[in-house]
């Protein structure tokens, strides 16, 4: 009776302990489970005041990947101002569309190159948004790499790899440093912008479109390797697009191709377009734009190779600091390829792929170009010697304006 006494006591203060560990579980179990809740919580809240508005703002309507690739670029704004010497005039780069470009050093002593979005400046959020999310996920080696972001207390500031060279312009149309590109390095841009091109029409995930490609937006590192920037204008394309309409019409005069200017389309070819001018701009030493002639209104770079092309004086084109009987043959062949680039039809010009194939070959290219587009003869270049050549008229100065962009809406930069 002890023994069976005893065995029921034992199963009573079993039961007891058991039911006073349930007890004590049941009341720290969710404690724990609160507490650990406020401190997700807490660190959620944190991490997200850590932001600056602009950036939340900027990416509302991302997608969380864009987000995510974004926050391991930014940079909080007393960084770049110690970096820059708090934006010192000394320090400018230069002036853009977008605003000023201030050079820095990082404490770690990586220079960088800052571009500062100006108060007064026409380009916006949408533009900002655009070059960050592009640029952030585009990686070649002839594309200009991004190295962080800031948007503290009103500014937009983006930070880029700093180019020791600054832009092709500084050095192109500058009398006094134009003799530094001798022809090699001014092939080797050549080749470099369209490998740079060929990767966003073509080869990138993203099928981009630059729509501003002209010698200030091209960068040069410190062995004058070339770099496409500036990517605010910049539109996406789907695998199936082909092209896009737009009623707001934005780039720079000189460089847009006549369909986007005068129908507000473009697409892969108008990059093509601004291409060939470019290259015409490298191997001429001289901007689109400028005046060459004795009459003003035959300024247009792509007027005098034309002329001089079907005169058979093209060589009168050519930079004369730059050519010799070594490379006369290729810089030929580049103002044919040139050529072919600003076809009036966006059909008539190669894609950057066969572009690229054509720099590649020692031989000129095959196809004869056409009369390019914003092409006004003087009258002393009679239309006789075009029909005997089986060029095509299908640009005519009686049909348009001067500049063919007056029934479009164009935004300068």
């Amino acid at each position: 009776m002890v023994c069976v006494g005893s065995a029921t006591l034992n199963e009573q203060s079993l039961s007891w302990a058991g039911n006073g560990r349930g007890r004590v579980l049941s009341i720290i179990l969710p404690i724990v489970i609160m507490m650990l809740a406020i401190v997700i919580v807490c660190y959620c809240i944190l991490r997200r005041k850590k932001k600056p508005a602009g950036t939340l703002l900027l990416f509302d309507s991302t997608n969380p990947e864009d987000i995510q690739s974004f926050d391991s670029l930014i940079i909080d704004l007393p960084t770049l101002r110690a970096a820059t010497g708090n934006f010192d005039e000394g320090r400018k780069l230069g002036q853009g569309g977008f605003g000023a470009v201030y050079k820095g050093i990082l404490s770690d002593g990586r220079e960088i190159a800052v571009k500062r979005l100006s108060q007064s400046s026409r380009q916006g959020i949408k533009e900002l948004k655009t070059e960050l999310v592009l640029v952030a996920k585009l990686q070649h080696k002839n594309l200009v790499r991004l190295v962080g972001v800031c948007l503290e207390e009103h500014e937009k500031l983006l930070v880029y790899e700093y180019m020791p060279n600054n832009s092709l312009d500084t050095f192109l149309f500058d009398p006094d440093k134009s003799n530094e590109l001798d022809w090699q390095k001014r092939f080797m841009i050549i080749k470099g912008i369209a490998n740079g091109l060929r990767y966003l029409h073509e080869e990138s995930l993203l099928k981009i479109v630059h729509r501003d490609l002209k010698a200030s937006n091209v960068l040069l590192d410190s062995d004058f390797n070339p770099k496409i920037s500036d990517f605010g204008l910049a539109r996406l394309f789907g695998s199936d697009q082909s092209q896009y309409v737009t009623n707001r019409v934005a780039g720079t005069y000189g460089y847009i191709a006549p369909e986007y200017a005068m129908r507000g389309q473009f697409s892969f070819k108008s990059d093509v377009f601004s291409y060939g001018v470019l290259m015409l701009e490298i191997v001429a030493g001289r901007r689109n734009s400028d005046c060459s002639d004795d009459s003003e209104q035959y300024d247009h770079l792509l007027s005098s190779v034309w002329e001089r092309w079907t005169l058979g004086t093209i060589v009168e084109i050519m930079d004369p600091s730059v050519i010799s009987h070594s490379n006369v043959d290729q810089m030929l062949k580049c103002i044919h390829i040139g050529l072919l680039c600003v076809q009036h039809n966006p059909a008539d010009r190669p894609m950057m792929s066969t572009v690229n194939a054509m720099l590649s070959r020692s031989t000129a290219p095959r196809q004869a170009p056409s009369r390019p587009a914003f092409c006004f003869l003087r009258s002393g270049v009679n239309s006789e010697m075009d029909r005997g050549r089986g060029i095509s008229h299908s640009t005519s100065r009686a049909a348009v304006s001067e500049n063919e962009v007056t029934v479009t809406e164009l935004e300068a930069r």
